[in-house]
């Protein structure tokens, strides 16, 4: 009986122990596929990354989950997840400033494919030969507006224009919108603009793409090397009236009335748009889903055009809109080998297989910066088309984005709140240029700590 219990505990050993091991077996090749953790920060590319993934992961095998933060908010989401056990694999960066917050978290990408596709890689976030951030979408904004309406506009008489190209200067631009304003039963909208949204992380159309404009001209015309952190220690915001022109012109022939702005988000903007209830709204490419996927959108694909930020800067009549990028792709440096090279492949199967790039192309609407893209895989929407329309204008300067020098989230948040209480009466011009002033110089010192 000793030797058969003896017996029964040795076979039960070994069937346990092989249990085990087929068992660590299975776990060791989940690990060593490895999984893909997105943190994406842009709130409109939500729905069409989800369902990339989803179709990725039914194809591989691979696990891919995407996150996506709230507007305004993707600097304190990161730091939040990084500190975390399961970690993003992939996340973004805005360049340069972001690059010298997470450092410590991307990986060299130098030689991956998805670099060696880079079409210019003078894009790339570099340092000490290093690759550490790559872009993923060349953009542009602008103003956009709804050509149905405007030429019902320049059939009126009376009219400060005949046709958009007559519009290419501020003054030009100032006079149509106040006559409009002044004729909008005529029209049938409610107002010239859509809601200037300066709800907390709902200004970002403000406080940094619309600022980068006179920003740029101050940096051209001072020579600031943008390249030397130390360049931009200071600003002068010396073109501050510029701002203010293009700012107010918004405010005062809004569909919403300025000391209500608080309340207003960038989603409600774009719905106006849709709805044909105003005419022009500042915004980029990436908002044609937005305006498209309205329910009850009464713009047309024709119908849609983009018109530079004017805000009154001599020889604007050549400036064209603002293209540029501010999103790039880092990889967690700290992930496993098998998540990192997961994550990778996921991008590179995104950008330069014949599946992924139509994703790329038409339901992320982006205008991707890689060699692996031909003519016909382009943006098909006519915002995206008009950012490559411009690019490409004989004569034209198109605007860069030069807030990837901007000092900090914070510095926008406070830009943004100073133009909220601008914008309610509480706050004068002057105190929002001296609060912009020096914020910026407090930003760049903590940066440097």
């Amino acid at each position: 009986m000793k030797k058969i219990v003896t017996l029964f505990l040795v076979i039960m050993m070994v069937f346990g122990a092989m249990g085990v091991f087929a068992g660590g077996g299975k776990d060791s090749g989940a690990a060593a596929k490895g999984q893909v953790y997105f943190l994406n920060f842009k709130p409109e590319q939500d729905a069409a990354y989800k369902a990339i993934a989803q179709e990725y992961t039914k194809a591989t095998g691979i696990p891919v989950k995407v996150v996506t933060a709230a507007a305004g908010t993707y600097e304190t989401q990161l730091k939040s997840e990084m500190a975390k056990r399961d970690a993003p694999t992939v996340f973004q960066i805005n360049g340069p400033v972001g690059y010298a917050s997470w450092k410590a978290y991307c990986l060299d990408l130098k030689d991956t494919e998805l670099y060696r596709q880079l079409s210019d890689k003078g894009l790339a976030v570099s340092e000490g030969g290093g690759v550490y951030g790559i872009p993923f979408a060349v953009e542009g904004y602008g103003i956009i507006y709804n050509k149905a309406i405007f030429d019902k506009y320049f059939a009126l008489a009376g009219a400060k224009a005949k046709s958009m190209q007559e519009i290419n200067n501020f003054a030009k631009l100032k006079a149509v919108v106040e006559d409009m304003t002044a004729k909008k039963a005529q029209l049938g909208i409610k107002g010239v603009f859509a809601s200037t949204s300066l709800a907390k992380g709902e200004d970002w159309r403000w406080q940094t793409h619309l600022a980068n404009v006179p920003l740029y001209y101050e940096f051209r015309d001072n020579k600031v090397d943008l390249g030397n952190p130390g360049a931009t220690a200071e600003i002068k915001f010396q073109y501050a009236p510029n701002f203010k022109n293009l700012f107010d012109l918004y405010l005062n022939n809004s569909v919403t009335d300025k000391r209500l702005l608080g309340s207003k988000s960038v989603s409600d903007s774009m719905a106006e748009f849709a709805l044909g209830e105003c005419a022009m709204v500042q915004n980029g490419n990436w908002a044609y889903g937005d305006i498209s996927k309205t329910s009850g959108n009464v713009v047309t694909p024709a119908n849609v055009g983009f018109l530079p930020l004017y805000t009154g800067m001599p020889g604007e009549e050549k400036q064209g809109i603002c293209i540029g990028t501010e999103n790039f792709l880092c990889v967690n440096s700290k992930a496993s080998a098998a998540d990192q090279k997961a994550s990778l492949d996921f991008f590179t199967w995104l950008y330069t297989s014949t599946e992924g790039k139509a994703h790329v192309t038409k339901d992320l609407g982006f205008i991707a910066p890689f060699s692996s893209f031909g003519e016909n895989e382009k943006p098909t929407d006519p915002l995206g088309r008009a950012v490559m329309s411009w690019a490409s204008a004989s004569g034209i300067s198109n605007v860069p984005w030069n807030f990837t020098v901007f000092p900090s989230q914070t510095f926008k948040d406070n830009f943004g709140q100073n133009l909220l209480q601008y914008a309610q009466g509480s706050m004068d011009w002057a105190t929002v240029v001296s609060r912009t002033i020096s914020d910026w110089k407090t930003e760049k010192a903590n940066a440097a700590r």
